[in-house]
């Protein structure tokens, strides 16, 4: 990949807005989804809950983790 050719925000506005693809001039290392940085949390669940909850997921291929998470999207979404 050559250099980044630089050009003003304006011009790249203006790129964006013609539907020009303006993937060469973003730094994608640098890229940040706005409030989707990862927070941990600590929950604890009575025994019979992540039973039923590691059943779901192996059901559905997925980790007990990435259900909760599916989970609760779905309900605050």
């Amino acid at each position: 990949m050559t250099a980044r050719e630089t050009i003003t925000t304006e011009q790249f506005d203006e790129m964006f807005d013609n539907g020009e693809d303006v993937s060469a001039h973003v730094d994608w290392s640098k890229a940040r989804r706005p409030n989707q940085e990862p927070r941990r949390v600590n929950v604890d669940f009575p025994v019979w809950m992540v039973r039923d909850l590691d059943k779901e997921a192996g059901r559905l291929g997925v980790t007990r983790q990435s259900l909760i998470k599916m989970w609760i999207a779905e309900k605050l979404g």
